[in-house]
């Protein structure tokens, strides 16, 4: 998801400057505070729905908008907050809308929560990632964000892909494939982004098994940081 670089920190506030002027032969000087806001950024809740065909290549949408715009992602959409809709309604209709596929809360695997802590300084991000458990038999067609095409996993080094998707997100989607992962990335304003691992549940692919694994694991922290 792509997002200007802001130097705010996460909590908001203001700074004040005062700007002096001198009157040139006078006594009077004058202080204007110059109240420089750094607001809050908004925090937004989506789904990513990880599809797959038959020959298992994952279905991945040229985003004609931002963000991400011309980069290759999964489907997906924001959450209707103000409805109150869950993060697996929200799946369904995505992928309802975009693909014209119509699919339950049941045909979902939920594989990982990413939370994004002022994603290119715009926005505060935490994203549901899905892997739907049918099978695509044919390639969607255009929609109004984007163009759909099939990957095999040995492409998407070389597909323009989002750099937080690059860094972590494909690698811990393809370790935790058919378990379930958990990770914060703080991304900062010099373009690094620093990863915590919060929880990690692995289990077999569910390519060839649907079943949710049960609980366990580990957990783990981990920092990653990219120039």
């Amino acid at each position: 998801m792509g997002r200007g670089r802001s130097q705010c920190g996460s909590g908001g506030g203001a700074s004040i400057q005062y700007s002096v002027i001198q009157v040139v032969g006078g006594l009077l000087w004058a202080a204007f505070p110059v109240f420089m806001a750094c607001m809050s950024l908004p925090y937004r809740v989506a789904t990513l729905l990880y599809c797959f065909n038959e020959q298992d290549e994952v279905l991945l949408l040229q985003r004609a908008k931002e963000p991400n715009r011309e980069l290759w992602s999964p489907s997906g959409g924001k959450l209707d907050t103000g409805g109150g809709e869950s993060p697996y309604r929200c799946a369904c209709r995505e992928a309802r809308e975009e693909l014209g596929l119509a699919i339950q809360p049941s045909d979902l695997h939920l594989t990982g929560i990413v939370s994004e802590h002022g994603y290119e300084g715009e926005a505060h991000w935490l994203m549901f990632l899905f892997e739907v458990k049918p099978r695509l038999k044919s390639l969607p067609p255009p929609h109004r964000e984007g163009i759909f095409k099939f990957f095999a996993r040995a492409e998407l080094g070389q597909v323009k892909i989002p750099q937080t998707d690059r860094e972590r997100i494909w690698p811990m989607f393809w370790e935790h494939r058919g378990g379930f992962f958990a990770a914060h990335c703080d991304c900062k304003a010099d373009g690094t982004n620093v990863w915590t691992i919060e929880e990690t549940v692995f289990g077999g692919d569910s390519s060839s098994k649907n079943s949710i694994p049960g609980p366990m694991a580990t957990s783990q922290k981990m920092a990653v940081e990219d120039a």
